[in-house]
């Protein structure tokens, strides 16, 4: 039986190891809600030495990964036939909207820890995939729930373009990855834009008037945010479509977005459905 070992049962690991576990597989993870607490040496060790397959979503903190730091070693030694971690593609920091894929240096933007991370998930010296991830979304976290709640914002800088992608679009890749050969992948929808464009569908998409047009300096953004539009580029997919044969279902954020709003719609449906079967 195939058995996969995450580190990290965040968001995204945690639709695969819904997904895998439907498909007989076993799954550990440490993390809040995982199995296991990433302390427990002698667990993680023994859950290793069961793995198959082993993932590592967890980012680094205060400016190493964890995940590496105590476990690096027992990884690289590990009789696992597939290594996975999911890193970043803001390791690439500002292109000036220029495209850009995996050939291209990386440790120039604002998140130089997670440049160190990948690195040090490169030299563990076997066969590893390494998943460039930009923006996640999916249901539950996307621009209809900001729209929804009243967070979205909409910033005057019509020139700012960035990558996105749906999480079940990760799902495949890894699963694709899963297959296929060994390296360094950029996973990311078909088509950048401007975070302005993806709020105003959200908007029309649930009927309501997107929030107003704000220059940068009166949004009052957190730090990380004002981080995030000083940075302008778009993510090259190609790799992973010509050495996985991915192909993302979602190719655009109109139809990641639908896919969201239909799923909001039918969990809302099943809830009063069981509502009223209670009642």
């Amino acid at each position: 039986m195939p058995h996969l070992l995450i580190f990290g049962l965040g968001y995204t690991a945690g639709r695969l190891a819904h997904h895998l576990r439907e498909q007989g597989w076993s799954v550990e993870a440490t993390g809040r809600a995982g199995t296991i607490s990433i302390e427990d040496e002698p667990s993680v060790h023994a859950a290793l030495g069961c793995a198959t397959h082993i993932l590592s979503s967890v980012p680094p903190h205060d400016e190493h990964d964890p995940v590496l730091a105590r476990y690096g070693e027992a990884i690289g030694q590990a009789r696992a036939e597939w290594i996975g971690y999911l890193s970043s593609t803001g390791l690439y920091g500002d292109t000036g909207g220029a495209w850009v894929d995996e050939s291209a240096p990386i440790g120039l933007g604002r998140r130089n820890a997670r440049s160190a991370a990948d690195l040090g998930w490169q030299s563990l010296y076997r066969p590893i995939h390494i998943f460039r991830l930009p923006g996640i979304y999916g249901p539950g976290r996307s621009a209809l729930d900001r729209v929804r709640e009243g967070r979205a914002r909409r910033i005057d800088l019509p020139d700012q373009i960035f990558s996105r992608i749906h999480v079940d679009d990760i799902l495949c890749g890894l699963i694709a990855g899963m297959a296929g050969p060994a390296g360094i992948y950029n996973l990311a929808d078909d088509r950048p834009s401007a975070q302005n464009d993806v709020i105003e569908h959200a908007a029309a998409l649930l009927g309501l008037s997107p929030p107003p047009l704000q220059r940068l300096e009166e949004a009052d953004l957190s730090p990380a945010a004002l981080a995030f539009y000083s940075e302008n580029r778009r993510v090259a997919n190609g790799k992973a479509k010509r050495l996985l044969g991915w192909t993302p279902p979602y190719v655009d954020y109109r139809s990641g977005l639908a896919a969201c709003l239909t799923q909001a719609r039918m969990e809302r449906d099943d809830h009063a459905a069981q509502r009223e079967q209670d009642a």
